[in-house]
Order: C-alpha cells, then structure tokens, then sequence
C-alpha cells in the first residue's frame, strides 16, 4: 500500500500522535491535587487591655496592637505582633513591643485556637521621658480566631512577655486584646 490511501492513513496517524500528546499536558493539570495551596494570610489589630510592674508596683495599661499571620503549612504558621500601651496615670510611661515567631494552631469548624512563641523589642519610656530604652523580649501566648465571614476573623489573645536586663524588677506584662482581622482568600499554589 504505497498509494494516495496509505499516505492518508500515514498523515491520520500522525495527526492522533500530535493530538494526543497536546492533550497529556491537559490532563496531567487535572492530576494535581486541588487542595494545595501557598498559605494563608490575614492582617488585623485590636484593643489591648494589660498589667505590668515598674518598682515592685503593679499598673494597669491599655492600648492597641496590630498582628499579621501566614500559615504556611496546616498547624504551623509565622506570627508578627505590634503593641503599644501605656498606663491612664502617667501619659509620659509607656510599653512598646515588636515580635516574631512560629504559631501552632488548630481548625475546628469556624474556631481555630493557637499557641505561638515570640521573640522581640520592647521600649520602656520612663516616666517624665527620662529614659527610653529597648531591650530583648519572649513571649508565650496563644488564643483563638473566629471565622466570622470568609474575610473577616475575630480574634481573642493573651500574651506573657519576659523583657530580658530590665532594671531594678523584671518586667513580665501581661496582655490580652481583642481584635479583628481581614483574612485574604487561600493563595494558590503557582503552576509547576
């Protein structure tokens, strides 16, 4: 068969070959798992509410925070965390922290509570601005966030700071802020 026919035959064959092999990239974008994804990312602040020790006496304090989360793995996740809060006696005195670290948390339904460990700076501004130092921070703490929309979690938190080289006392203060966070759909993971 060396005709027209067999030449026919040859270039239909040809083309099935061409064809399948275009469509095997197209499925094989079917086979990867759909449940993947980069992280995610949520971004919020609060009202903070604490109790500190300067000189073996204990005052209250109240404030704001500000926190960014990105969970990049299911459970663990990286937390940043600002605070500002200062005592209603003395305006002059204030508490300034900046934290990092890994957070462990859990999903259950619309509520997913955490732990998480931080490291930072804190700024101590003593009364009458007589001094404003900085020293090294840790931090345990840990909360929930509640899922009250797609975009938006609600957010409950309890910190325990430890300010390493504080004079005259250690200062550990302790905060808990309320807030409330716009959470950014799930990032898909870029094409291979």
């Amino acid at each position: 068969m060396n005709g027209p026919r067999a030449i026919r035959i040859r270039q239909l064959r040809a083309l099935a070959l061409l064809v399948a092999c275009c469509l095997s990239a197209t499925a094989r974008a079917q086979s990867m798992p759909t449940a993947s994804r980069a992280g995610d990312l949520q971004f919020g602040g609060g009202f903070t509410l604490g109790r500190s020790g300067y000189n073996f006496n204990k005052i209250s304090l109240t404030g704001g925070a500000a926190y960014a989360t990105f969970d990049k793995r299911d459970h663990w996740g990286f937390e940043a965390d600002f605070h500002q809060v200062k005592p209603s006696s003395d305006p002059t005195i204030y508490e300034r922290t900046f934290e990092v670290g890994p957070r462990f948390y859990l999903t259950r339904g619309r509520l997913a509570p955490y732990g998480k460990v931080l490291v930072g700076r804190g700024v101590y501004n003593f009364s009458g601005n007589i001094a404003n130092l900085a020293y090294n921070i840790y931090t345990f703490g840990g909360g929930a966030d509640f899922t009250l929309t797609p975009t938006i979690n609600l957010r409950a938190d309890y910190e325990f700071q430890n300010w390493s080289g504080f004079p005259i006392a250690t200062l550990h203060p302790s905060l808990f802020t309320i807030g409330a966070a716009y959470h950014f759909h799930t990032f898909p993971k870029p094409p291979r």
